[in-house]
């Protein structure tokens, strides 16, 4: 089967970053996953963040990063992963505060012992200003993150989900284990009022690691 292209109408510049992406994904996934479905995965996210992100300059490399997420989550669910690492999906409601501290702390805490992902209900725009400045002043950078949805393959590769305020719109998949921590939403708060939430956040994510059975590094 011949795989798909990456379509005409999205513009020039994007559509040499997708297929040089397409073509390094290939490699790292040869022998688990052909071109059509890399490209598909790639193509269905650029189109996912092209109506609503704020930062566009990025688009194609955001699309990259999220399709790889995708695709290892996706070799994991369909045994074709090696990878026996715990895998946690940290989920909130626009993937832009609560959730974003919550990957920074643990994959700053946990470093290459385990696997984190996040992803929102109603993705925003951006990282939330406040929560990245929050999380500077302790050493993490999420300046680089941005807010994704979730999609089944991730909520199925998950061996924990923690959801944080998404409610009835957090996806529920039998056999999952899930986790529900009550944290206030950051949205609109100041760097002042955001601290609390940040080392709250931080104090649930060592207790995580100590339930998995993961070292926390220092």
């Amino acid at each position: 089967m011949t795989a798909p292209t990456i379509r005409d109408d999205i513009p020039e510049l994007d559509r040499l970053t997708l297929r040089a992406s397409s073509a390094l994904l290939q490699k790292d996934f040869d022998g688990i996953f052909g071109a059509e479905t890399i490209e598909l995965f790639l193509v269905s996210s650029y189109d996912e963040f092209a109506p609503r992100l704020a930062n566009q300059t990025y688009l194609a490399m955001f699309a990259e990063r999220f399709a790889r997420e995708r695709l290892r989550a996706l070799a994991r669910v369909e045994g074709k992963s090696s990878d026996e690492r715990p895998v946690v999906l940290f989920l909130c409601t626009h993937n832009a505060g609560r959730s974003q501290m919550a990957l920074g702390y643990f994959r700053e805490l946990a470093g290459d012992k385990a696997i984190a992902w996040s992803g929102g209900s109603e993705p925003g725009s951006q990282v939330n200003p406040a929560a990245v400045s929050a999380m500077a002043e302790v050493g993490i950078d999420i300046s680089g993150e941005f807010p994704k949805p979730w999609t089944d393959e991730i909520v199925r590769a998950a061996d924990v989900v923690v959801t944080m305020g998404c409610g009835d719109a957090c996806p529920v998949f039998p056999g999952k284990r899930y986790l529900d921590w009550e944290l206030t939403d950051p949205a609109g708060l100041g760097v002042d009022d955001v601290r609390p939430i940040r080392d709250e956040i931080k104090a649930r994510v060592v207790g995580l690691l100590a339930d998995l059975e993961v070292s926390v590094r220092t």
